[in-house]
Parts: structure tokens; C-alpha cells; sequence
């Protein structure tokens, strides 16, 4: 069986009930082209203008929200001024290097987390989400 991730880029778009129009194609190229990453808008909307892809920063936005809806990426609220998009959709948490703005994936074999709260009546958890924050030593 394919799976999604080793479809052609138009493939997988149409699969998530999004049609592959040039910008959203150009830039799931760009996205998915390095293996699990993480990126923020602006730093995809860089990579795009780098590569000669006529995007504007809205566009980015807009269609890493698409992405996001369809299930193909999933944001990550690290800090209140910066929203990452993660192209590894697997459950998974997060090291969130302070002042460097770097986020790198937690093996999630290492975490286990239990005792998780009953959800309200009609609700199920999603994920959960863990972001350890991390500095580097003092002394």
C-alpha cells in the first residue's frame, strides 16, 4: 500500500481534497522536500521567494492553514509570537531551544504520559502536545 507522504506532491493535495494548483504545489514541494521539519510562515514564504516562487506572504499563510485543515501538516503553538507548521504529523513532541527559536522532535518513545483528564461529555483528546523548553547551561 502507498502511503500518502510517498505520493507525487498533486497526488497527495488531491487525496486531502485539495486541488493542486501551482502555488499550492510549489510550496508543499518546498515544504516536504526536507524530510520532518518545522517552519514558521516566514521562513517558508523565504525559502519560496529563494527558489523563484511568486508568493506572496498571505499565500503562505493561507495555504499552510489549508495544509493544517487537510491533515497534511499540523501547527505548533510554541511561543505567542510564533506559530511553527510540522510536516511530521505523527505524535510526537517537542525541545524548544529558548532565545535560538529552534525546534527539534522528541523521539516518542521517550515520553509517556498518563493520567490525562476525562474529556468533557461528546469530546475526545486530539493530541497532546508536550514542548520542553530548553537554554543552554549557565557556568
Amino acid at each position: 500500500m502507498t502511503h500518502a507522504h510517498e505520493m507525487p506532491i498533486e497526488e497527495r493535495l488531491r487525496h486531502c481534497g485539495l486541488r493542486p494548483t501551482r502555488q499550492r504545489v510549489a510550496l508543499a514541494d518546498l515544504l516536504f522536500a526536507k524530510g520532518d521539519r518545522h517552519l514558521t510562515v516566514e521562513e517558508l514564504h523565504e525559502e519560496a521567494v529563494t527558489a523563484g516562487v511568486p508568493v506572496s506572504l498571505a499565500t503562505v499563510y493561507n495555504t499552510l492553514h489549508q495544509f493544517t485543515e487537510a491533515g497534511m501538516i499540523r501547527v505548533l503553538a510554541v511561543e505567542s509570537s510564533k506559530t511553527y507548521f510540522d510536516t511530521n504529523v505523527s505524535d510526537h513532541h517537542h525541545f524548544f531551544v529558548e532565545g535560538e527559536n529552534h525546534v527539534l522532535d522528541i523521539p516518542v518513545s521517550n515520553i509517556e504520559i498518563g493520567n490525562l483528564p476525562e474529556p468533557p461529555e461528546g469530546m475526545e483528546i486530539a493530541h497532546v502536545d508536550v514542548i520542553i523548553r530548553l537554554r543552554p547551561r549557565k557556568g
